[in-house]
């Protein structure tokens, strides 16, 4: 999972240069309004609320749009609610590397037609649905701050029944990545916490089961222009692949 972890990790730092864009804003905004729409509309009874909110929260979103958000999902805004679904999508991109994305949109047509431009201006293609989420398992990631007692953990996670673990930097700094099943994500988020882990995240994520490796700085190019294109989309929620590169190539992709 290391690939991935390095991948998502700066993708967190992207996401806070897209906040000032405003479009890190739109996209959990969305989360928040599917998140209150599906369960009650209340974050001490909705997990997945809850942790928008966090999410929000850490990326600067004010008190306020947090507020109007939970109200558009749970129907009471007075401006009407806004009637997003959560869709996946499957693609390939350069080099037959597997993609993997979910959307939040209220339009199919559109955000169809966008991925599909996407991919193809960038050396992929939009699949057909379960063309590659065969190779992917979706699983529940709790990020842990701060300096790691691997015992510890390792005990922490068991209790919490958690199915691995990773050691990685969390926000530039020492941390941990725990994963689980989807099922356990907020049992092992409070075992972590009731412990005195710092949990900076918790979250559903696409973890792919095999990897390619990716070498070549054009193809390595072209790749993670694929990717950003595929994240500017209003739409897209998160985008996930299954290649591996050497973080050093991937950031000179970014450039």
């Amino acid at each position: 999972m290391a690939g991935h972890s390095k991948w998502a990790n700066i993708k967190r730092q992207k996401a806070r240069v897209d906040a000032v864009k405003g479009k890190t804003f739109t996209k959990i905004s969305r989360e928040i309004i599917v998140a209150a729409r599906s369960g009650v509309p209340d974050p001490e009874g909705n997990f997945q609320l809850r942790t928008a909110i966090e999410k929000a929260k850490a990326a600067g979103i004010p008190n306020e749009n947090i507020e109007r958000a939970i109200a558009k999902g749970a129907g009471t805004w007075e401006g009407g609610s806004d009637n997003y679904e959560e869709i996946r999508y499957e693609g390939y991109g350069p080099g037959g590397v597997a993609i993997l994305i979910e959307a939040l949109t209220d339009n199919r047509n559109r955000t169809a037609a966008d991925l599909r431009a996407a991919f193809t201006k960038n050396g992929g293609n939009l699949g057909e649905t379960g063309c590659v989420s065969w190779m992917f398992a979706k699983k529940g990631v709790c990020r842990v701050c701060g300096p790691i007692n691997e015992e510890n953990l390792l005990e922490i996670s068991l209790e919490g029944g958690a199915e691995s673990y990773e050691l990685t930097e969390v926000e530039e700094t020492a941390g941990a990545e725990v994963f689980t099943d989807t099922t356990n994500l907020e049992f092992l988020s409070q075992t972590l916490q009731s412990a005195g882990c710092n949990v900076a995240n918790s979250e559903l994520r696409w973890i792919p089961g095999n990897t390619l490796e990716v070498t070549d700085p054009d193809h390595a190019r072209s790749l993670m222009k694929l990717m950003d294109a595929l994240e500017d989309l209003d739409d897209v929620q998160s985008v996930t692949a299954n290649f591996e590169m050497a973080e050093q190539l991937m950031s000179l992709s970014m450039v």
